[in-house]
C-alpha cells in the first residue's frame, strides 16, 4: 500500500507543476484534464501526508523519552500518535479503492410495474414519489422523460432524469426488484397482496462515450397519450428510437416538441447501450468477486416494503428500517450510507 501511496504522491507533485505551467494553461482542454486528476489525487495525498506527520511525531516523541523532564509529555505524544495511525491507515485504504468513473454523473431512472397488476402500478407510483422527494432533499433537479400512467394514479412505467452532483453515486444501489406487501384498498377480505416493481438506474453518458451510427437507429413518431388514452396533444410529437443491432428501444413523449423528445430519447438510448456494456464488464468482474450489495441486476430482489409490519428490509445487507413513512417520504440516506459502506468493505476485501 505504501509503495502505491509514494507513486500517487509523486504523480500529484508532477501535476501540481503542470497545472501551474503557462504553456499548459494555454491549452485549456489539456489543463482541465490535469486539474481533474489533481483534484482526485488531492484527498489521498493529504491523508498520506497526515499519516507521515503522525509517524514522525511518534518517532520524535520516542527519542524524547530518555529525557526525564520530557518523559511524561513524550509518552502522551506517543500514545496519541499510536492511536491515530491505524485510523488514518484505514481511511487511506478506503481512499485507494478505485473510484467508479460514473459516480459524478446524472442519472436516468426507470421504474416498471412488475407482478401484481394495478397494485404493482400503484407501487411504482409510490417509488416514483419516494425518489422525487429524495431528489428534492438533495437539491437535485428531476424531469420526467416518459410515462405510461394508469387511471388509478399508478404507472405501468415511468422514466425520469435526475440532474445533480453525485446523483449516480447515491442512487446506483437502487437498481433491482422492489417488493411490496400490503392490503390493497380494493381487497375486502383484508388479505395481504405481494406485488413488485423494477427499478433501473442508468448513468447519463456523453456522445463521446457511446458512438451511435445514425444508420443503426430507426425513428418512429406517434401521438403522445395520457391515462385512459386521453391525448396530451394532437400532433405526432412522441418519439420512439430503436437501435437495430441490439433491439434496445428508447421513448419520450413528455415534451410538446418532437425535437426535444428526440433529444431526450437519444440520451436514454445512449445510457441503455452504455449500461449494457457496463453490465457485461461488471459480470466478468463479478465472476472473480461477488459484491455483497449485489450486481444491480434488474432481476435481483433487493428490498421489501412490508406495510402491515411498518418495515422496509434491504436483503443485500440485511438492514431493516421502521421509520416507514419517513423512508417513503424520501429519507433514504441512512439506508444508502449503509449500502455504500458495505460496498466499500467488500471492495477492500478484494484489494487485500
Amino acid at each position: 500500500m505504501f509503495d502505491k501511496l509514494e507513486t500517487v504522491e509523486k504523480r500529484y507533485e508532477e501535476l501540481t507543476e503542470k497545472i501551474s505551467n503557462p504553456e499548459i494553461i494555454a491549452k485549456q482542454s489539456e489543463w482541465r484534464e490535469y486539474m481533474k486528476e489533481h483534484a482526485e489525487l488531492e484527498p489521498i495525498v493529504q491523508k498520506y501526508r497526515e499519516y507521515k506527520a503522525t509517524q514522525k511525531a511518534y518517532e520524535e516523541a520516542k527519542e524524547m523519552i530518555a529525557d526525564p523532564e520530557l518523559k511524561e509529555l513524550a509518552e502522551e505524544e506517543m500514545q496519541k500518535a499510536k492511536e491515530s495511525m491505524p485510523k488514518i491507515e484505514e481511511e487511506l485504504k478506503i481512499l485507494l479503492i478505485p473510484k467508479d468513473p460514473d459516480d459524478d454523473k446524472n442519472v436516468i431512472c426507470e421504474i416498471r410495474a412488475g407482478a401484481g397488476g394495478e397494485e404493482a402500478a400503484l407501487f411504482a407510483g409510490t417509488l416514483f414519489r419516494m425518489y422525487s422527494m429524495y431528489a428534492e432533499r438533495k437539491h437535485w433537479n428531476l424531469e420526467v422523460v416518459n410515462e405510461n400512467p394508469t387511471e388509478l394514479g399508478g404507472y405501468k412505467e415511468i422514466s425520469f432524469m435526475i440532474t445533480g452532483k453525485g446523483a449516480y453515486s447515491r442512487l446506483k444501489f437502487e437498481s433491482g426488484v422492489h417488493r411490496v406487501q400490503r392490503v390493497p384498498d380494493t381487497e375486502s377480505s383484508g388479505r395481504i397482496h405481494t406485488s413488485t416493481a423494477t427499478v433501473a438506474v442508468l448513468p447519463e453518458v456523453e456522445d463521446v462515450e457511446i458512438e451511435l451510427n445514425p444508420a443503426d437507429i430507426k425513428l418512429e413518431v406517434y401521438r403522445a397519450s395520457g391515462a385512459g388514452g386521453q391525448h396530451v396533444n394532437k400532433t405526432s410529437s412522441a418519439v420512439r428510437l430503436i437501435h437495430i443491432p441490439t433491439g434496445i428501444v428508447a421513448e419520450c413523449q413528455t415534451e410538446r416538441s418532437q425535437v426535444q423528445n428526440r433529444e431526450y430519447a437519444m440520451r436514454l438510448l445512449r445510457s441503455r447501450l452504455y449500461e449494457q456494456e457496463r453490465s457485461k464488464r461488471d459480470s466478468e468482474i463479478a465472476n472473480e468477486r461477488k459484491s455483497q450489495v449485489g450486481s444491480g441486476d434488474r432481476s435481483e430482489k433487493i428490498r421489501t416494503y412490508n406495510y402491515p409490519q411498518g418495515r422496509i428490509t434491504d436483503h443485500r445487507i440485511g438492514m431493516s428500517v421502521y421509520q416507514f413513512d419517513d423512508f417513503l417520504n424520501g429519507n433514504l440516506d441512512e439506508m444508502i450510507d449503509n449500502l455504500i459502506a458495505a460496498d466499500r468493505a467488500e471492495k477492500l476485501k478484494g484489494e487485500e
